[in-house]
């Protein structure tokens, strides 16, 4: 199988264990994992890998679960070379990468604000994917274009409205890798941003269970927002609410957990499996069906097989 596969510059890995790559601490392995050295590297490989062979990116594993019987294909992690971080003027671009919250922070440190980036778990890649946002504010509000390579292996700049962002959702091609993000961002006082995210810091550490092992929010909030994925808080419905509702707070299922602290959190309270935390998703989803009459969709993205 080895054989198969294009020989990289970058890491290529067989068989390799990604419970450890995911904040949950859970899954099986992926058939191969790709950590490439550098654009070029990537590119080259996805060009000359058979086109059958399913490609799967991922993060840094902040809103996945990876199930117990591993995934198929070559899982695709971008490390170092891809968390470069450059300011001009208004514009800051990202590598895929980067962390969100070094992102805000260096932002900031320049008299930009991008300070709502602070407290969301994960990288840049992920939120453009996931069109990651709080406190009133969204990736697409901040996005300028991004770079991917494509699952020939070319390589593509594609504006943001390319990217027809909605509610937790942007639109690109099975298999396309980002590598880097541009945003624009508005003027502001250093020491007046370094408070703003201080603040939000404070503010989610009183209702999240940030110290547990968690994925963030599991199930998306189910009406309310627009096609562009700003909240329209006159009619928002709140998942929490509908799952506390269900009466499900606290709910356990072997070593999976909705949180008492925030119940839209799916918790690894030690020794959960994947298959755990995925059936608790689920009994959540069809009690809060028969309690509300709403449909919970997942947040989490759930990767692999059984």
């Amino acid at each position: 199988m080895q054989q198969q596969l294009p020989t990289p510059r970058g890491a290529l890995t067989p068989n390799r264990p990604l419970d450890g790559l995911t904040w949950l601490r859970v899954g099986g392995p992926a058939d191969w994992l790709f950590q490439p050295a550098d654009q070029d590297d990537l590119a080259a490989f996805l060009r000359a890998l058979d086109p059958a062979m399913p490609v799967i990116p991922i993060g840094v594993g902040s809103n996945l679960i990876v199930r117990d019987g591993g995934v198929r294909g070559v899982v695709i992690r971008l490390g170092r070379g891809f968390a470069d971080i450059v300011i001009d003027g208004q514009m800051v671009t990202a590598g895929a990468a980067a962390l969100d919250a070094h992102v805000a922070r260096k932002a900031a440190a320049a008299g930009l604000d991008l300070t709502f980036l602070r407290t969301i778990p994960g990288s840049i890649g992920g939120a453009v994917r996931m069109n990651a946002g709080c406190y009133g504010a969204y990736l697409a509000d901040h996005l300028v274009s991004v770079r991917t390579v494509a699952r020939d292996g070319t390589v593509h700049d594609l504006a943001a409205a390319d990217l027809r962002f909605g509610y937790r959702h942007s639109d690109l091609p099975e298999g396309w890798v980002i590598t880097h993000a541009v945003l624009r961002a508005d003027a502001g006082d250093p020491a007046e941003l370094d408070a703003r995210m201080e603040d939000q810091l404070a503010r989610r550490d009183a209702s999240q269970p940030t110290r547990e092992r968690s994925a963030g929010s599991t199930f998306r909030n189910p009406a309310g927002f627009s096609s562009t994925g700003r909240a329209d808080d006159t009619h928002a419905l709140k998942a929490w609410s509908l799952i506390d509702a269900a009466g499900l707070r606290g709910h356990r299922l072997g070593g999976a957990q909705m949180s008492e602290k925030h119940p839209n959190f799916l918790l690894n309270t030690g020794g959960a499996t994947a298959a755990e935390l995925e059936a608790l998703g689920e009994l959540v989803r069809a009690r809060v069906r028969e309690t509300s009459g709403h449909d919970l969709q997942w947040e989490v993205i759930r990767l692999g097989e059984p």
